[in-house]
């Protein structure tokens, strides 16, 4: 059918904000093409999935239940999808590149021998000249993403193989709904015929899972540090005038590599996405993969001693001065203004 299909996360019924985000991008690519925007969930207790994701425009749910597919397990999951889209023949297909869409993707393009790109931060569709066949392809999905450690930016095409599969890091595509009436089609697939006994083979008894401690991608205010921070402790000055601003503390690459801070709070290409009320850049360079991660933020204040760093071209704000001498005075001023 040539569609675009969105793999689903849930958990507890609900569907979690990446796959959300890219229903929001499967819906421009649908149209760009001209073709269906589908869905695929597959759990139990799924009831109130339809009435979550149609908002964003998605012509058709598939939804596989079984009180066996409860949790997510590899092999179930994989059958399903493989044997899904062996009948369906799509053209794009798109998970989140999560614990879950880093183990399920893999499987799923092995078994179809359709490739797979990982970790991608953009999507386009496009045309491809392969000049060495002198053939032109069109309507190509561009699956973009960082390499080599996040130095350049990689576009990579699959002109021959379907479905162009991708992972897609949270946070980078904006979520947003089509029309809160938009009504899809809604399938039931016989979870029989598309698996095996033996893929249960796995089961899960008893689950812990551990919640997050820092949510830095919804966080309204943001105070990052880049290696300007000079070391760890600079680093405490951030993690004071967080708490002061009710935000989160988050760190370039740079910062992060040098051990300033941990890697769950990095922020850019290689890192999270953050587009929060308020970023606040402390020490910050600004080079392009980290501007990629923080730029769509609201307001930006950049505090550096380079007048002509890069941070400041984006900056709403620009405060020239050592961040040892800035930050201490705006956590009194901010301290002062919040009793």
């Amino acid at each position: 059918m040539q569609n675009v299909f969105v793999y689903l996360e849930i958990e507890d019924g609900q569907v979690a904000e990446v796959s959300l985000e890219l229903l929001t991008k499967g819906r421009t690519l649908a149209t760009q093409l001209g073709c269906q925007l589908e869905a695929i969930a597959i759990g139990y207790g799924l009831d109130t999935v339809g009435e979550q994701v149609f908002p964003y425009g998605v012509d058709r749910l598939t939804i596989a239940e079984d009180p066996r597919l409860k949790y997510y397990t590899t092999l179930p999951h994989t059958s399903i999808i493989v044997n899904l889209f062996k009948e369906e023949q799509p053209q794009i297909a798109l998970m989140g590149a999560t614990s879950v869409g880093r183990d399920l993707g893999p499987r799923v393009s092995s078994s179809l021998f359709s490739g797979l790109t990982a970790d991608c931060t953009m999507l386009e569709i496009g045309e491809f000249e392969d000049k060495k066949n002198n053939k032109t392809y069109e309507n190509l999905l561009y699956q973009i993403r960082p390499a080599f450690g996040g130095n350049i930016v990689a576009t990579i095409v699959n002109p021959d193989c379907r479905p162009q599969m991708a992972t897609v890091r949270e946070g980078v595509m904006k979520k947003q709904v089509l029309d809160a009436n938009y009504k899809g089609e809604v399938r039931r697939l016989d979870v029989a015929k598309y698996v095996s006994d033996e893929d249960f083979v796995v089961e899960v008894i008893e689950r812990h899972m551990e919640k997050s401690k820092l949510n830095i991608k919804g966080a309204p205010i943001v105070v990052a540090g880049g290696y300007g921070m000079g070391s760890a402790e600079g680093f405490n000055m951030l993690y004071e005038l967080a708490a002061v601003l009710g935000g989160e503390v988050g760190a370039s690459r740079a910062a992060v590599d040098a051990g300033f801070c941990e890697h769950e709070r990095q922020i850019g290409q290689t890192g999270v996405t953050v587009r929060p009320k308020l970023y606040i850049a402390c020490g910050i360079s600004g080079q392009i993969q980290h501007i990629a991660g923080m730029q769509d933020s609201s307001i930006i204040i950049a505090i550096n001693n380079d007048p002509h760093a890069p941070i400041n071209t984006i900056a709403d704000y620009v405060i020239t001065g050592n961040v040892e001498d800035v930050v201490p005075k705006l956590i009194k001023y901010y301290k002062a203004n919040t009793k």
